[in-house]
């Protein structure tokens, strides 16, 4: 038979005691935390579900108040109470506050019953402390375990969902029943705007191809939705008002390998195509570098992005004698073809951007023609060289590609 003196004897009768009050208990717990945290004045977290956890705060402490310590305490009301609140994003410290303030209101009222019952009920309450703050540790632990874990499947589904989001921008391949302008509203995007893709190569499986990015764009203002695959990483940023050179400086920033980059484009079911432009881009980097590379989206670009093989079949065509001359002389020949290009067919400008003599110029040229496939006075030989040198520069593979064996199947 129980000795009535006892410690625990006692406090089984006290719990019994707050038992019988637990509702009013709860309701001036529920008084002070809304007077107190200005979170729980909202309407996120209703007044019965305060209510609702509070008591199972409560009834842990009072189920527990004279558990030997050598059982197994049931922490499954603090596990709900902190999946719950995770679930309805409460933070994580305003959760905690509460269960520190009900607490403490808790003590208060144990407190106040044991001296209402004499000396030698307070002995006992107080005897007992060190076993009530193990008891608020474990809750708080286990309350504080659910959350986190309940915050991390959240994380980890919303990650799955921007991932499937970006995965359908990017493919071109819609939900059933989705519309792009549904996919900008979940990933927080605007439908029109100022947009690239990028693709990163993934250098080593255990590491990030990019590590540090997604802080440096945030302060850039950059959002962005990603897309991770086992050889590359697909990241679609939507910009804000400024030069895109801070961009691409920041992504260069943190490469470790290739990453190519999409022309700025301006609405979002484009993302399809600027994939394929941000591909291109990064087969166009030599192997094993670290950089970035962004390609302009011109006609001449996207004709020679159609399909690689014509494209190479169409340079050796139009440039097949130039490319079997030496190196040197070959990377002269081109480089003077681009500036008079780019100087609208004036060889004193291409002189002036060359650095060298007028004479000089038109000698190149002379060299070149004997080389095409007819005189740079013929608008079509000039729209052939245009388009291959735009090849060239796309791919800088396709020089490597050449030989001579390849000249003579091609003319």
């Amino acid at each position: 038979m129980p000795d009535p003196a006892s410690p625990d004897t006692v406090l089984a009768d006290i719990a019994a005691s707050l038992r019988g009050r637990r509702d009013s208990v709860v309701d001036a717990m529920a008084d002070l935390i809304v007077k107190e945290i200005a979170f729980y004045r909202s309407a996120v977290v209703s007044r019965d579900d305060l209510l609702k956890g509070l008591r199972g705060s409560v009834d842990f402490l009072l189920a527990h108040l004279t558990t030997p310590a050598v059982q197994a305490v049931d922490v499954r009301a603090p596990s709900a109470t902190g999946r719950r609140r995770a679930l309805q994003g409460a933070p994580l410290p305003e959760v905690l506050r509460v269960y520190r303030l009900s607490f403490a209101y808790f003590w208060e009222q144990l407190l106040a019953e044991a001296e209402a019952r004499g000396e030698h009920t307070t002995r006992a309450v107080l005897a007992a402390a060190t076993r009530l703050w193990a008891l608020s540790d474990v809750y708080a632990l286990a309350l504080t375990d659910a959350y986190r874990e309940a915050m991390a499947e959240q994380m980890l589904e919303t990650a799955r969902r921007r991932a499937g989001l970006v995965a359908a921008l990017v493919d071109g391949e819609l939900p059933g029943g989705s519309s792009v302008w549904e996919i900008a509203h979940m990933l927080d995007f605007p439908y029109q705007g100022s947009f690239v893709v990028l693709t990163a190569e993934v250098v080593r499986a255990s590491e990030p191809p990019l590590p540090g990015l997604e802080s440096k764009l945030r302060a850039l203002k950059v959002r962005s939705a990603w897309r991770a695959q086992p050889a590359h990483e697909i990241g679609v940023l939507s910009l804000p008002a400024l030069p895109t050179d801070f961009v691409l400086d920041a992504i260069g920033a943190c490469a470790t390998g290739r990453v190519g980059v999409s022309p700025v484009y301006y609405q979002l079911d484009h993302s399809a195509r600027a994939l394929q432009y941000a591909q291109v881009a990064l087969e166009s980097l030599p192997p094993e570098a670290s950089a970035v590379r962004q390609l302009d989206d011109t006609p001449l670009r996207d004709l020679v992005m159609t399909n690689l093989d014509a494209t190479q079949r169409t340079v050796n065509r139009v440039l097949g004698g130039l490319l079997s001359l030496p190196e040197e002389e070959r990377a002269r020949l081109l480089a003077t073809a681009q500036a008079w290009l780019a100087a609208g067919g004036s060889a004193a400008e291409t002189a002036q951007v060359l650095h060298c003599h007028e004479n000089t110029v038109r000698y190149r040229l002379r060299r070149l023609e004997e080389n095409l496939r007819g005189p740079l006075d013929d608008p079509l030989i000039v729209a052939e060289l245009a388009l291959a040198l735009d090849a060239i520069g796309t791919f800088p593979t396709l020089l490597e590609q050449f030989t001579p064996q390849q000249r003579g199947r091609s003319l």
